[in-house]
């Protein structure tokens, strides 16, 4: 039995959760979610909890129970409480200003990087070098992010770029560090 599978999902107050012919669609205060379900397992509402079950001991079976539980609990929460994601920009002149549905980068490239912001996204700046990118989706949440970052990625010398603000950066020593 799938150790992340076989936990119950405990649905909290404000969040409908319905399935009907294989999609799970999770309501509350923040959004909508919809997410198909694969055919190896059985996802059912027991009250005030949802309950995954696999159907047999195949392989990919076990493999899909758990993940499957795994992505109607993010929905879950994500409709209740929502995901977020803090971006750091480091680095002389380097800022970012969100104006509408777009947000524009200064990254010490020639050109202004201007990123459209998705639909279901929203991200806001605290200051000039700090991005917080948030919504219901965690998977769009982390997703976004993970562009916004890759269009700078921290460098391991000065430790200039963008990164998370969980992030720890491992720094070289550089050219003179080695010499005595």
């Amino acid at each position: 039995m799938s150790r992340v599978g076989k936990l119950p999902i405990a649905i909290p107050q404000g969040v409908t959760v319905e399935i009907k012919d294989s999609v799970c669609t999770v309501k509350g205060s923040k959004g909508t979610l919809t997410q198909t379900l694969r055919p190896e397992v059985k996802v059912e509402v027991n009250g005030n909890e949802v309950i995954v079950s696999r159907f047999d001991d195949e392989k990919l079976s076990k493999s899909y129970h758990g993940l499957t539980r795994q992505l109607v609990a993010n929905m879950i929460k994500g409709v209740h409480d929502g995901y977020s994601k803090v971006l750091i920009i480091n680095g002389v002149g380097y800022r970012a200003e969100v104006k509408g549905s777009v947000l524009t980068l200064n990254l010490g490239y020639s050109t202004v990087i201007e990123y459209m912001i998705p639909e279901g996204i929203t991200i806001t700046s605290d200051g000039q070098n700090k991005l917080t990118v948030s919504g219901i989706s965690k998977e769009r949440v982390g997703q976004v992010a993970a562009e916004i970052r890759s269009l700078r990625g921290p460098e391991p010398y000065k430790g200039k770029g963008i990164k998370y603000e969980t992030e720890n950066i491992r720094r070289k020593v550089g050219k003179s560090g080695g010499k005595k």
